[in-house]
């Protein structure tokens, strides 16, 4: 199989595809100038700054990290009974209220 143009296209394509495929003329290098690839002092002071951010960034991340523990898994029964306070076996009670004028409440039974 081959691919043909009609012969009224063939033109068109041909003198379209000489053109995108010419090299940038005198004065025109596409953008690269006499400073093409030349940096400031001020871009070099962003990207030192930028370095120290990112160590920074590094070292708080290593500190968080070595807080993470090794498994998420829940500890076997028998540690878990060992590390857990031992249950209370009676409610805190209620402190009295107090009457208005001062004498104490009289308790029923």
């Amino acid at each position: 199989m081959s691919l043909t143009l009609p012969a009224g296209l063939a033109l068109p394509v041909t003198a379209s595809a000489l053109v995108l495929t010419q090299q940038p003329g005198n004065g025109d290098n596409g953008g690269q100038g006499e400073d093409f690839g030349k940096s400031s002092p001020v871009g070099f002071l962003v990207l030192i700054l930028f370095l120290i951010a990112v160590a920074f960034l590094v070292r708080s991340m290593t500190k968080h990290l070595k807080r993470v523990p090794a498994s998420f898994d829940d500890p076997p029964a028998e540690e878990a009974s060992a590390t857990e306070p031992p249950a209370k076996a009676e409610a805190p009670a209620e402190p009295e209220k107090k009457q208005p004028n001062g004498a104490s409440p009289a308790k029923s039974d």
